[in-house]
C-alpha cells in the first residue's frame, strides 16, 4: 500500500519537479508513515491512561517516537533508493489515486495523533 502510494506521488510530480520529485516522494512517505506510527502510539497511550495501565511516562513515548523516526526514515531511504524504486515504478501500474486524498492522510492522522494526545 505505501508502496503505492510512493510511486503515485513520485509520477505525479516528476514531469514537473523532475529530480525532485524524489525528494518530495521521499518527504511524503516518511511523513506518511511517521504520522500512522503517532496515531497508532497516541492512541495506545490514550488507552492505556484510561484503562488505569501505568507504561511508561511522556518523555518515554517521545523518546521512543524519536527512535522509531529515525529508523523510519533510514528504512525508507535504504528501500527506496535506486533498484527497488525502478522495479515498483515498472510493476505499479494501478489505477491513480486522489493526490488530494494521498495529502490529506498523512494530515488526517497528526490530527488524529493530536486529539488523541489531548486525553492523556
Amino acid at each position: 500500500m505505501l508502496d503505492t502510494f510512493y510511486i503515485t506521488i513520485f509520477n505525479h510530480y516528476k514531469k514537473r519537479l523532475k529530480k525532485r520529485s524524489l525528494v518530495l516522494a521521499m518527504f511524503y512517505i516518511n511523513f506518511l508513515e511517521l504520522a500512522i506510527i503517532l496515531a497508532l502510539g497516541a492512541f495506545f497511550l490514550a488507552f492505556a491512561n484510561q484503562m488505569n495501565l501505568i507504561t511508561m511516562s511522556t518523555t518515554k513515548f517521545w523518546v521512543l517516537f524519536s527512535v522509531i523516526a529515525v529508523f523510519t526514515i533510514f528504512k525508507n531511504w535504504m528501500r527506496y533508493n535506486g533498484k527497488k524504486r525502478n522495479v515498483l515504478n515498472a510493476k505499479l501500474k494501478a489505477k491513480p489515486t486522489s493526490i488530494y486524498l494521498l495529502w490529506f492522510l498523512p494530515f488526517g492522522c497528526v490530527v488524529i495523533a493530536c486529539i488523541l494526545l489531548q486525553v492523556h
